[in-house]
């Protein structure tokens, strides 16, 4: 069963696709608030369910990176068969896979908002186990439920299998291999006040990625969740502004 919030959504548009990625243990209604503005503006609009999300906790433990970028990939397929051409914009963990699928694949335009290579210290990664006893534990995960955007826009997993944590660290270490071969144009926004991500992330994606067009923005009210956040029009705003270049 799908949680509300957990389905794909897709609204038609222009011939300028835009591939919308969910963070780690969300759902893609994370990203709904901004793809209602991007098609409001004319965008065709896919928002992705990365594999193991939006159902039981217990599904994403089965999942690796390599099936999270396996759905970015169906996504970018699906958006290929109706435009002429895709950007991809994704948060946290979205923002890791939104950048290996620009160094893999021809994008127009790539924007990754609090997208993590440095875990901030608050996570306490150090307690982490190594990976062969992971098997079969889950640690709790708390999110701020935040008030004023729809319910299902703050779904997300009460807990987290360890195993998928190991994941998402190997796949940061894979992006870091490949930034240099991102070279579409590349939005990048990070929050000061953000306690998942160590906001030096921003400034080592931005030196390392191989676009010669690309820009560092910044945010010092909102948290880590960027599109649902204080922020989150004034991030829809240079998200679209980025786009329409």
């Amino acid at each position: 069963m799908i949680l509300r919030g957990g389905e794909p959504f897709f609204y038609r548009g222009g011939s300028h696709g835009v591939l919308l990625v969910h963070g780690f243990t969300s759902v893609p209604a994370e990203m709904l608030l901004l793809g209602c503005h991007l098609h409001d503006l004319g965008y065709t609009v896919l928002g992705v369910r990365l594999a193991g999300h939006g159902t039981t906790p217990k599904d994403l433990e089965r999942m690796s990176r390599e099936d999270w970028y396996d759905s970015v990939c169906d996504g970018y397929a699906l958006l290929d068969s109706c435009c002429e051409k895709i950007s991809v914009v994704g948060q946290s963990m979205g923002g890791l896979l939104s950048l290996r699928l620009a160094a893999n694949v021809p994008v127009h335009r790539v924007a990754a908002m609090a997208a993590p290579i440095f875990i901030h210290e608050d996570k306490m990664l150090y307690r982490l186990p190594p990976r062969e006893k992971c098997t079969g534990r889950f640690q709790p995960k708390r999110r701020r439920q935040l008030p004023d955007v729809p319910e299902e826009c703050n779904a997300s997993y009460l807990e987290m299998p360890l195993g998928a944590v190991h994941e998402v660290l190997d796949l940061i270490e894979v992006v870091k291999k490949e930034l240099p071969r991102v070279t579409a144009p590349l939005l990048l926004i990070q929050s000061y006040n953000d306690h998942t991500v160590r906001y030096r992330s921003a400034s080592y994606i931005y030196r390392r990625a191989g676009s010669q067009e690309k820009e560092l923005q910044w945010l010092d009210k909102s948290g880590h969740l960027l599109t649902l956040d204080c922020q989150r029009e004034e991030v829809f705003q240079r998200v679209s502004a980025f786009l329409q270049k």
